[in-house]
């Protein structure tokens, strides 16, 4: 089976750090889902002053012939 893969990157930067804003990720992965995408990973990365700044996530799904 062939995958083909996808990444997506979510700024959680509030005007006074980090603020996730957990529906708002929860509604972009259920539109990546729902295109048939599966989470592979998901990534805390670009830590500021010691709060995420970056959430990276990695989908795959497989290659349609």
């Amino acid at each position: 089976m062939k995958w083909e893969y996808r990444t997506l990157k979510i700024d959680v930067r509030g005007f006074w750090g980090a603020k996730v804003d957990e529906s708002r990720i929860d509604g972009v992965l259920n539109e990546v889902g729902a295109d048939g995408w599966e989470l592979v990973t998901a990534l805390d990365i670009n830590i500021l002053h010691g709060q995420s700044s970056d959430l990276v996530f990695v989908f795959k799904r497989p290659v349609e012939r």
